[in-house]
């Protein structure tokens, strides 16, 4: 009988551990802020780490912690590693209501833990993978956020500026943002080691402006006095629109499998229309104990003039807004279609024109469909980068500031 229990418990764990595992609806948030980029700014603040999970049973999973230099690419240095206080072993989480589809169980687990087997000692970036406990290289899903000590404090100003190089028409076209950004380090950092600036407007961190002690971009402007005071100068900041918005909460209209992200279906061009006001890029979503909290595909569809020429991508909260092949959107003759799967909530989005490589920024236009105006609401966050030469050196975050335009 014991040979047989034992037997039934191994053939259980090859299941579990065979099993597929797909992560969704991750959404990384401090217990501050759920709407912006995740930023640890203070030592009471906590990261949580919020998904779902398909799965026939609970897996069996880790997060792993690592510390990364500037660029996102996690550091190999020892000193760096936090070894002992860098994976996550046990969390809490439930199974979802019978009525959702798609999705089996739900997860939710705030950073540092009470266990102290996670913190987080370094200003600067982190990324965190959700990992197979018995196969690390198994990596189900990624997130990142920022940990910020900051002593060093920023004077921000923002000024209003029409683009001087071109006319433009409409005149909305050619409004800007120079965001102004003065520091004096204290005497314990050395002046040629704060070397970069990086704002991140909304959630666009894959898109953040950086302006760099050797940046030759005259848009991108360093001014040092030869002293304490250092000046960062970002010209030609577009404000863009307010997101487009798709709300599924509703579920009087939102009532089956299959829906399109506008009730009356077809989108256009906004490129003169002033938005209702959105969430600067994030989503909430219905809570996940909610019974029609499910799983739904939701179509987007959007015609655009024909004046516009390019292939059309959809970004949002959805995909970190990221441009990216997988959704790109297909087009028919007449107008462009993709249809994802989500989560019951409210989401942003907005629709980037692309013309050539998508990877390419330079041919990614954010602006042709959606419009440019300054009369609209963006969150800026605010970095300060020192090149510390301790630890063998590494990208360390000094000052930080987080501002909102109107």
């Amino acid at each position: 009988m014991k040979k047989l229990f034992v037997m039934l418990l191994l053939v259980q764990a090859s299941v579990i551990f065979s099993q597929e595992v797909v992560i969704k609806s991750l959404k990384t948030f401090t217990t501050k802020d759920a709407n912006s980029i995740p930023v640890l700014s203070s030592p009471r603040d906590l990261l949580t780490i919020d998904f779902d999970v398909q799965a026939e049973y609970p897996p069996n999973i880790h997060i792993i912690f690592e510390f990364c230099d500037r660029n996102w690419n996690a550091t190999d240095n020892i000193f760096l590693a936090n070894q002992g206080q860098n994976t996550a072993y046990t969390f809490n989480y439930f199974s979802l209501p019978t009525t959702v589809e798609d999705a089996k169980y739900h997860y939710t687990n705030t950073f540092p833990d009470n266990d102290g087997y996670v913190s987080f000692p370094f200003s600067g970036k982190w990324k965190f993978y959700i990992v197979d406990s018995q196969n690390y290289d198994l990596i189900f899903a990624e997130g990142r956020f920022f940990v910020v000590k900051a002593d060093v404090p920023l004077k921000v100003d923002i000024k209003r500026e029409t683009l001087e190089d071109k006319t433009y028409f409409p005149p909305q076209l050619g409004h800007s943002n120079w965001i102004i950004v003065d520091a004096m380090p204290k005497e314990d950092y050395f002046p040629f080691f704060v070397d970069e600036l990086e704002i991140v407007q909304n959630h666009l961190i894959d898109y953040s402006i950086k302006v760099s002690r050797n940046s030759t971009d005259q848009n991108r402007v360093f001014e040092w006095d030869g002293g304490s005071k250092l000046r960062f100068i970002a010209k030609d900041v577009f404000p863009g629109n307010e997101y487009r918005q798709t709300n599924l909460t509703d579920i009087n209209i939102f009532n089956s499998k299959n829906v399109k992200a506008q009730f009356d279906g077809m989108e256009y061009s906004r490129f003169l229309l002033m938005s209702k006001r959105d969430n600067n890029g994030s989503f909430t979503l219905n809570a996940p104990k909610d019974m029609y909290s499910t799983y739904m595909n939701v179509t987007f569809q959007i015609k655009p003039p024909e004046e516009v020429y390019g292939d059309i991508y959809l970004v949002g909260a959805f995909n970190d807004w990221k441009v990216s092949q997988n959704y790109k959107m297909n087009f028919d003759g007449d107008h462009h279609e993709l249809t994802i799967l989500l989560k019951r909530g409210v989401y942003d989005y907005q629709y980037v024109v692309v013309n050539g490589d998508y990877s390419d920024v330079t041919n990614q236009n954010w602006f042709v469909l959606e419009g440019n105006d300054w009369q609209i609401t963006n969150d800026y966050n605010i970095f300060l980068w020192y090149r510390d030469q301790e630890y063998g050196g590494y990208d360390r975050i000094i000052g930080y500031s987080k501002i909102q335009t109107r």
